[in-house]
């Protein structure tokens, strides 16, 4: 961890908010942990209970409640807020009630003079973070989204239990969008060091025949299966969450498909999306470019190109 004391701040203290909350102060993730939301009797309760986990346990955090004029020292403040969700919406429908939770966000946190590193989970991730990044006017290796980070893990999770092997020797990520359009670039997934396409290859009845579009079908709809089930999301989003926040304040430079700016890139420039990205203490590093196929650049195309008619609509009402 680099010298001197660390602060995040998380500004939602609902159900992914808290749970985060709990992995960053269990993980011993940063020195002194802030919490934030509109209902501050909330918050205040949420840090409390928090203390009180910590009574048999290691950890030293610092927790306490506040507001957005006390995230002038953080480091990473975290955007765990969300728009309202009803049953048959996309992430993509939710942009516009989000943009105005910015609005009523962003600019009190800036003129507490924060200068570190905004982590946004709030979705349409990819639109929002870009929202986040022009409404701050921070660099925009300072504002890193969520992006298919979640959505890499599943697929780990998903190929190792098929596979029948521990999912850190599975190397899988989806990329584009975090939604409906993202793409599996199958040339780069790997189990145990070899090729994913080698393995079908060399075993075609290994696996039954699977479908790999299925298994994209089966990743991007999961979430919304989950959701009908228990109303959200939390344990996956707050691990992946906690390791782009411990991947920055450890300066680890570690490689994580998150919600960055495209400059050039696979052929886009100007747009946020989930993109594999070496994070440390500066935020993003650099992007990692992969050698596609020419039917992976197709896919992960048309979902860079939604993002971006979506953006330019937004930009539009703005």
């Amino acid at each position: 961890m680099a010298i001197g004391k660390t602060k995040v701040a998380v500004i939602g203290c609902g159900l992914v908010g808290s749970t985060l909350s709990y992995y960053l102060a269990s993980n011993r993730i940063c020195n002194k942990l802030l919490l934030i939301d509109l209902n501050e009797k909330k918050a205040w309760a949420e840090a409390t209970d928090l203390r009180h986990s910590l009574g048999y346990s290691n950890s030293k955090v610092q927790i306490e409640s506040g507001s957005y004029g006390d995230c002038g020292d953080a480091d990473v403040v975290i955007l765990a807020v969300a728009a309202p969700y009803r049953d048959g919406m996309t992430r993509l429908d939710m942009y516009e009630k989000a943009c105005s939770i910015m609005d009523s966000i962003i600019p009190p946190v800036m003129e507490s003079g924060f200068e570190g590193i905004f982590l946004v989970i709030t979705n349409p991730v990819d639109l929002i973070t870009q929202y986040v990044q022009k409404l701050s006017g921070l660099p925009d290796r300072k504002v890193i989204g969520t992006g298919t980070s979640l959505d890499s893990a599943r697929l780990r999770m998903y190929l190792a239990d098929l596979m029948d092997v521990d999912p850190r020797s599975v190397d899988a990520l989806c990329m584009g969008e975090h939604g409906d359009s993202q793409m599996i670039p199958w040339s780069q997934v790997t189990v145990g060091g070899k090729s994913f396409h080698h393995i079908l290859k060399d075993d075609p009845n290994r696996l039954g025949g699977l479908s790999l579009d299925d298994v994209l079908k089966e990743i991007t709809g999961i979430a919304y299966e989950v959701v009908r089930s228990k109303g959200a999301t939390c344990y996956g989003i707050a691990s992946v969450s906690g390791q782009i926040v411990r991947a920055i304040l450890f300066d680890e430079n570690k490689v994580i498909p998150v919600s960055c700016m495209l400059h050039g890139e696979y052929g886009f420039e100007g747009i946020y999306a989930g993109i594999p990205a070496v994070l440390n203490s500066q935020g993003v590093k650099e992007l990692v470019t992969y050698h596609l196929t020419e039917e992976e650049t197709a896919r992960l195309n048309r979902s860079l190109g939604i993002l971006e008619g979506c953006r330019r609509k937004g930009s539009e009402k703005e």
